[in-house]
C-alpha cells in the first residue's frame, strides 16, 4: 500500500505558507537542462524482477572495474585492500544502522565506537578533538568555511588552487545562501604548490585559508609557513585531507599549525562503492568545540558509578533552535565511521604507515616509468601516493584509450576543471599497496602505445 500523508488540501495549504504557488518551484535551483520533463526515454514501463535483474547484469557486466584490471584512479577517492574482518563486523546486527542513537542507555556500543573514532580521527589529523564525523569531505569543507566565518566575524574565504575542484563547487554552491566572498584560484601544473600566490590573497578580511593537504596535484604545501602567515592576519587555517593513508608518512596537519581539519574517510574500510557513501572527518583545537558542527560523544559514569557514553554536544539544528545551530547538514555517515575505526583499529599506527610506505613506493615506480614514456613529464617535486603528469595530447582522449585497452589509467584533471585549455593535457595518478609492478608496466606500455 502507497503511503500518502498528505492531501491536495495539506500540500496547498503548506505551499501557501512559504510562497510558492506550486511543488515545481521547489526545484528551481536545479539547472532546467538537468530536470527531467516526464518519465526516461527509453525504460520500460514495467518488468519483472528477474527480468530487471538479467537487464541489470547485462549493463553491469559492461563496467570495467577496479579490481579487475590496473587501476591508478584517485583524485580525491582511493582504492585500498580492506580487510574482510571490517565487512563481517559492520554486518552484526547491533551495527547495521546508519542512524544515530540519542538513548544512552540503549546505545552504549555505538557511542563507544564513535567515542573511540573520535579519538582515531584526532591523532591522526592532530588536533585536540575530533565530531562524530559528518557527511561527506566537501560538505565538510565547507562546514569548515562556515565555522571559520564564526569564530572570526569574517565572511572572506581564501582557497587554494591546490584544493580538489568538487570541495570548491560545493562550497561555492552555499555560499550562495550565506553572502560569503570565497576567493578562489585554479590548479597550476608546477613542481610545487604558490604557497607565495596564496599567502599573498590573505588580507585583514579573510576568516579562514583552505590548503588541501596533500593538494589536489599530490604536491605537499607547507603547511606550518601558511600557518604563520594566516595568524599575522587573524585568520585560520583550514586543512583539507582527501587521502587520509598519506598521513602515516607525512606530518599531521594540526601539529603543523592547521586550526581545522577535514577530510574525506573513504580511503580506510569504506572502498570505492562508484561513489558513495563516504564518510567526512572533522577535527579542530579545543578552544573551538562550541562552534564545531556534529556531534561529540563523551566517556562519563553512570549512576553506579561504571564508565558510560553520551552524546556530550550536539549543536546542529535537531537539537537546539534552528538560529543557534552551527549546522543542518551535518549528517553522521555512522556505519561508515564503523567501517572506518575497525579498518584503522586493525592497522594500529604501525600498519598505517607500512600502507603509506608502500603506496608511495608504488608511486615512485610508477612515475619513474611513465617519464620513461617520450612525450611525458611528471609535474611534480613531491607526492606521497598521487602525482600529475603532463602528455602531448589532451589527457580525457589518453584515458579512453588506455580504457579500451583495459588500463584504468588515471583521471584527466580536465574532467575536474573542464574548459581549461592549460590544463587539457594533465593527467593525475595514484597508487596504493594493491598497485604491482605488473600493473606499472602495463601502465606503462598502453600509455607508450596510446601516444606512438
Amino acid at each position: 500500500m502507497r503511503y500518502l500523508p498528505l492531501s491536495d488540501h495539506d500540500r496547498g495549504e503548506m505551499l501557501a505558507t512559504i510562497g510558492v504557488p506550486d511543488v515545481d518551484a521547489l526545484f528551481v535551483d536545479v539547472p532546467a537542462e538537468a530536470r527531467l520533463a516526464g518519465p526516461i526515454a527509453g525504460l520500460p514501463g514495467h518488468a519483472s524482477e528477474m527480468a530487471v535483474e538479467r537487464h541489470m547484469a547485462r549493463l553491469s557486466a559492461e563496467s570495467l572495474t577496479a579490481g579487475q584490471v590496473p587501476f591508478f584512479l584517485g583524485a580525491g577517492a582511493y582504492r585500498h585492500h580492506v580487510p574482510a574482518t571490517v565487512d563481517h563486523l559492520i554486518q552484526r546486527g547491533e551495527f547495521l544502522t546508519a542512524y544515530t542513537p540519542y538513548q544512552p542507555e540503549i546505545a552504549q556500543g555505538t557511542l563507544q565506537v564513535l567515542f573511540e573514532f573520535q579519538t582515531q580521527v584526532a591523532r591522526l589529523f592532530g588536533t585536540d578533538v575530533a565530531n562524530a564525523s559528518l557527511y561527506d569531505g566537501s560538505t565538510a569543507c565547507w562546514e569548515a568555511i562556515a565555522m571559520a566565518g564564526r569564530i572570526t566575524r569574517r565572511s572572506k574565504a581564501v582557497l587554494s588552487g591546490g584544493l580538489h575542484p568538487h570541495y570548491v563547487g560545493t562550497a561555492q554552491t552555499m555560499a550562495r545562501f550565506t553572502g560569503d566572498t570565497l576567493v578562489t584560484a585554479k590548479p597550476e601544473l608546477t613542481a610545487q604548490a604558490d604557497d607565495d600566490a596564496l599567502i599573498a590573497a590573505i588580507d585583514a578580511e579573510t576568516s579562514c585559508v583552505l590548503v588541501q593537504y596533500p593538494d589536489v596535484l599530490g604536491r605537499i604545501p607547507d603547511l606550518r609557513r601558511i600557518s604563520t602567515a594566516a595568524q599575522a592576519k587573524g585568520a585560520l587555517l583550514i586543512a583539507v585531507v582527501t587521502e587520509p593513508v598519506a598521513l602515516g608518512l607525512i606530518e599531521s596537519p594540526g601539529t603543523l599549525g592547521a586550526d581545522i581539519v577535514v577530510g574525506e574517510g573513504q580511503s580506510l574500510g569504506v572502498g570505492l562503492q562508484f561513489g558513495g557513501p563516504y564518510l567526512g572527518l572533522f577535527g579542530c583545537r579545543e578552544k573551538y568545540v562550541r562552534q564545531m558542527p556534529g556531534r561529540l560523544c563523551g566517556e562519563t559514569v553512570d549512576a553506579d558509578g561504571k564508565r558510560a557514553f553520551v552524546l556530550t554536544l550536539s549543536t546542529r539544528e535537531q537539537h537546539i533552535r534552528r538560529e543557534k545551530a552551527t549546522s543542518n547538514i551535518c549528517t553522521n555517515s555512522g556505519l561508515c565511521a564503523l567501517a572506518f575505526s575497525i579498518h584503522l583499529s586493525l592497522l594500529g599506527g604501525e600498519g598505517l604507515a607500512r600502507m603509506a610506505q608502500a603506496s608511495h613506493l608504488r608511486a615512485v615506480q610508477a612515475a619513474q616509468a611513465l617519464a620513461a614514456v617520450p612525450g611525458v613529464a611528471l609535474v611534480n617535486q613531491s607526492y606521497v601516493n598521487e602525482f600529475a603528469v603532463t602528455l602531448p595530447r589532451p589527457a580525457a582522449e589518453v584515458v579512453d584509450a588506455l580504457a579500451a585497452k583495459r588500463v584504468l589509467g588515471g583521471v584527466a584533471l580536465s574532467r575536474l576543471v573542464p574548459g581549461e585549455p592549460g590544463l587539457a593535457n594533465a593527467l593525475l595518478v595514484a597508487t596504493s599497496e594493491l598497485t604491482s609492478e605488473e600493473d606499472i608496466a602495463a601502465l606503462a606500455a598502453a600509455l607508450a602505445e596510446a601516444l606512438a
